[in-house]
């Protein structure tokens, strides 16, 4: 799952970055409100985070804008202001929750959860290839009933190859759709965990599910009939 922290205290973006890396969430950072617009409309996210005290441009104004250019990403306000007209305005303006600070991380944590849900409706959140399944809201991961061990990035590859079966995936499609806007695309990252991804989900299986296609990209290739 791929989010959207649009705030401009470093401190506060840094201990909610960290924190979401943590839960297994790739996390994009814009300081300010022209900068969470860009990114907010060119670039795929399952959530926004957003505060409504910015420079450049108010969080409010870029939450308008987001949705009259028809961006259906759930959108969470995280802000200081804790007026209940504040909260009705943001509601009405197209937010799906409304969080104040200061907060509890673990509300936090459980607010994200609830918006992944009811997206849910629309976007499954347990994804299935084979013998290979990914329970997006629990985190879990299992191969033939054994459960997996990945790493955060491992885990966020893992399930846009599993949205994407059948696909040649390509290695600046993964760094674009993937990992955080600060990813350096020249470095051999995304060989490195792409490798030991495939290790973990092919090594003492029958069925090699994951593989590289030689000067394109990486496939997991799943049989029509699965």
């Amino acid at each position: 799952m791929r989010i959207l922290l649009v705030e401009d205290d470093s401190a506060v973006a840094s201990f909610i970055r960290r924190g979401l890396r943590e839960e297994h969430y790739t996390v994009d950072v814009a300081p300010d409100g022209e900068e969470g617009l860009v990114a907010g409309q060119t670039k795929e996210y399952d959530l926004i985070i957003l505060d409504l005290l910015l420079p450049k441009r108010s969080g409010l104004d870029l939450l308008k804008t987001l949705r009259e250019g028809r961006v259906t990403t759930p959108i969470l306000l995280l802000t200081a202001k804790d007026r209940p007209e504040d909260k009705v305005t943001g509601l009405n303006a197209g937010a799906d929750d409304y969080l104040t600070k200061p907060f509890r991380f673990d509300e936090l944590l459980a607010r994200i959860r609830a918006l992944s849900r009811r997206r849910g409706d629309l976007v499954s959140t347990v994804l299935q290839a084979a013998d290979l399944e990914m329970d997006v809201l629990r985190r879990r991961v299992t191969r033939g009933g054994r459960e997996l061990d990945l790493t955060a990035r491992e885990f966020s590859i893992l399930e846009y190859f599993l949205r994407h079966p059948n696909q040649v995936v390509t290695r600046t499609k993964l760094s674009e759709q993937v990992l955080e806007h600060d990813f350096d695309t020249f470095s051999n990252v995304i060989n490195v965990h792409v490798a030991r991804l495939r290790q973990k989900i092919n090594d003492g299986f029958k069925r090699k599910l994951l593989d590289t296609v030689r000067g394109s990209g990486y496939m997991l290739e799943v049989p029509e009939e699965e």
